[in-house]
């Protein structure tokens, strides 16, 4: 484990912990959880070649539709039904999990793994704009549920939370190369930190839940475990024949998603166990790291 891997989760569970034991102290940032995300964007946007989010090569456009197939489709009916035989109470948190779109902190994730951006950012693009229609269906024809995600206001988030910190860094850039050196030389740090903020931000939301159902919340965060190896190992197991960087791209677009939404609907419809495994799921955002690191190395 390399120094930074170990700043890294020293951060994020001690920013859990704190979150839980002392709940004020997050939450003056539970209303920036969005700018906070958007800032992590930012960060990731740095160092990536915006040429290569253009590319409309056949092989391309027919890797990228069928890893979103698999995403908000394939992979969220396989395991919804596998669940429904073995903990049916826990099958449609699975199936809104597993069908939510590819996360925005996806990126950052993906840089820390050394894996190719630009897939992820595009499948971040294409999953936000699909899961309106894709996600509902699901739920409707699997659990016999109707959801609505409301299309404007998902296309007007996708396009505030990913375009803006796009923008902002092309136009930086032009403007003030100098300023963004500096800023990518204290990337981590400011990333690392970010992370921190946002898990203060989620976790203390629940900090009366952990100490209440400590049963249900150990189970949920088993369940979030097993998930996230599924999610990385469907990854790599789909692109048997390529590069470490762009397997480690398909593994991390699967498996880091955008759970915060989940969390903001899935109570309003389903009740409390959806919205604990998604908050549950922040463990495995940041702990698998390492052990995917460790996988890729020896690939």
């Amino acid at each position: 484990m390399r120094l930074n891997d170990l700043i890294l989760l020293t951060i994020i569970f001690g920013s859990m912990a704190l979150a839980v034991v002392r709940p004020e102290t997050g939450t003056l940032f539970q209303p920036y959880l969005i700018t906070m995300m958007m800032m992590l964007l930012f960060l990731s946007f740095l160092r990536i070649d915006f040429y290569a989010l253009i590319d409309t090569s056949g092989r391309s456009l027919l890797g990228l539709a069928g890893l979103a197939a698999v995403k908000l489709i394939l992979l969220p009916v396989v395991l919804y039904l596998a669940a429904s035989m073995l903990i049916p109470q826990y099958a449609v948190a699975i199936l809104l999990l597993s069908g939510v779109s590819t996360g925005v902190v996806a990126p950052f994730i993906a840089g820390i793994l050394s894996a190719d951006l630009a897939p992820v950012i595009r499948m971040v693009i294409l999953t936000s704009v699909l899961v309106p229609f894709s996600l509902p269906c699901l739920v409707k024809v699997l659990a016999g549920a109707e959801i609505t995600i409301p299309l404007e206001a998902m296309i007007r988030l996708l396009a505030y939370v990913v375009f803006v910190p796009m923008i902002l860094v092309l136009i930086l850039r032009k403007s003030a190369p100098a300023l963004m050196e500096k800023i990518a030389a204290r990337q981590f740090w400011l990333s690392v930190t970010l992370c921190g903020l946002v898990n203060l931000g989620v976790f203390s939301k629940y900090s009366s839940f952990v100490f209440q159902q400590p049963r249900q919340l150990l189970i949920a965060t088993a369940i979030a475990y097993v998930l996230s190896i599924i999610y990385y190992g469907t990854g790599f197991a789909l692109t048997p024949r390529r590069g470490i960087p762009q397997r480690l791209a398909a593994a991390v677009s699967l498996a880091v998603m955008n759970n915060v939404l989940v969390i903001v609907f899935a109570a309003g419809f389903f009740g409390p166990l959806p919205t604990t495994l998604a908050a549950m799921y922040m463990l495995p955002y940041y702990t698998m790291l390492v052990p995917v690191k460790m996988l890729a190395g020896r690939v």
